[in-house]
């Protein structure tokens, strides 16, 4: 079952939403017509009113990489559900790119100009843009959910990890001061913990050097167990390589090399630093937010024997006596951003490559979900895709995993470009 559908009068004004069934009468008798696409709302032709409304409960279950937000009504169901995918990895990729290239701008044009340093203040909650991102965006879909639903409360999961408990379960006490380094430098501890031998060929008595298990380059880090030792040779070998493709033929010693290695703890920061930010900007709305914890929405998840989802765990969050699931087939969406502002596209040296043009062409922007009816020739058919307009009058739309180039004038606009994309 899809989604429950969004209601507004012709004043605009969120209605209870309704079973697709009905929206589908409504949409059939002509008493309402197609507000908007993403997410789907119907707007009646008439003013309603005395109307008893339902108010529904926001709840949200944040998430480093996705965040669930669901809909529930006061008996307990669940009629609405969204997974927002953030993106903010790609941020912090292109603010790396354009620092690059800033600084080979600034190397080749200004190279005896008075080095910046702390001269330039932060303000106070000020978070990494890669990081307020995941805020924003969960902030922009409250804001266009309160459009379209009548919604009372919002219940937020507030949940905050211990790192270093998570890397070892029984540390304890002083343990949290000290580390595991307590006595030792990063080297010495791995020339002890490798037994001073290069950890892909065995080599011992030669030179060794520090090597990353997953590459920087790849996005690993700095942390302990994520460094081994190699030899020049290995290292320089292995490079940027993962360590399966760099082992292949090899799975025992890739198995023994990674099982000394953790996961990443990079999501989990995320959510410590990004929580209360989060949860001040709800408070902003004027409506009642309260809080439950992950364990909380665990225990309530495991009890009503329901499947683990983000938009579920979402629907679980606070106190959940009963949970009826009223959708399975829920709306999914990923945060793409609206397309930089640099009119002139370059590669990673920082050349110039092509001309970017920032105006609409033809009335398309590139992004724009739009509706293909082709009459003639080898594209003949109806399609629905995103489009990237061309100055030629053409567009290039990807259907079925293949790149199709059509015109934009048998083209109609569905639905114009919001920073996301859907499914």
């Amino acid at each position: 079952m899809s989604n429950y559908v969004f209601l507004i009068d012709a004043n605009k004004k969120p209605m209870n939403p309704v079973h697709p069934s009905h929206a589908r009468k409504l949409l059939d008798s002509g008493k309402a017509s197609v507000f908007r696409r993403y997410p789907f709302t119907l707007l009646l032709k008439r003013v309603v009113e005395n109307i008893v409304v339902h108010p529904l409960t926001l709840k949200i279950d944040p998430g480093s990489k996705v965040t669930g937000i669901s809909l529930v009504t006061d008996r307990n169901e669940a009629i609405w559900g969204v997974e927002l995918e953030h993106r903010g990895q790609q941020i912090e990729d292109a603010l790396q790119s354009r620092r690059a290239v800033r600084r080979g701008r600034r190397n080749r044009n200004t190279r005896y100009r008075q080095a910046r340093y702390f001269n330039r203040k932060r303000p106070q909650g000020w978070l990494a843009p890669s990081l307020m991102h995941r805020v924003l965006t969960t902030e922009t879909w409250i804001k266009r959910l309160r459009k379209f639903a009548p919604i009372g409360d919002i219940k937020l999961e507030l949940v905050q990890f211990d790192t270093q408990q998570l890397e070892n379960p029984e540390i304890s006490g002083i343990e949290y001061q000290q580390g595991e380094l307590q006595g030792y430098e990063v080297r010495e501890y791995l020339l002890e913990k490798w037994a001073r031998k290069c950890a892909y060929c065995d080599a011992e008595n030669i030179p060794l050097q520090i090597e990353h298990i997953q590459a920087r380059a790849k996005g690993g880090s700095n942390r302990i167990y994520n460094l081994c030792l190699a030899c020049e040779k290995c290292n320089l070998k292995k490079a940027s390589q993962d360590i399966r493709d760099f082992l292949k033929g090899k799975s025992d010693l890739a198995s023994r090399i990674l099982s000394w290695a953790k996961s990443p703890l990079k999501d989990a920061a995320a959510m410590n630093s990004t929580r209360w930010k989060l949860f001040k900007t709800l408070k902003v709305t004027g409506l009642l937010v309260t809080t439950g914890t992950g364990g909380q929405t665990k225990f309530n998840r495991t009890r009503l024997g329901l499947p683990k989802e983000h938009w579920i765990d979402a629907a679980c969050v606070g106190v959940t006596p009963s949970l009826k699931i009223l959708t399975t087939r829920i709306l999914r969406v990923k945060a793409t951003g609206m397309g930089g502002r640099q009119r002139c596209q370059t590669d990673k040296f920082g050349y110039p490559q092509k001309h970017r043009p920032l105006r609409p062409i033809f009335g398309f922007c590139t992004g724009d979900i739009v509706r293909a009816d082709v009459p003639k020739g080898k594209y003949k058919g109806t399609f629905t895709a995103r489009v990237c307009p061309m100055s030629d009058g053409r567009g290039e739309f990807v259907i079925d995993k293949k790149r199709r180039s059509i015109r934009l004038e048998y083209c109609t606009t569905v639905h114009r470009k919001d920073g996301y994309s859907y499914a």
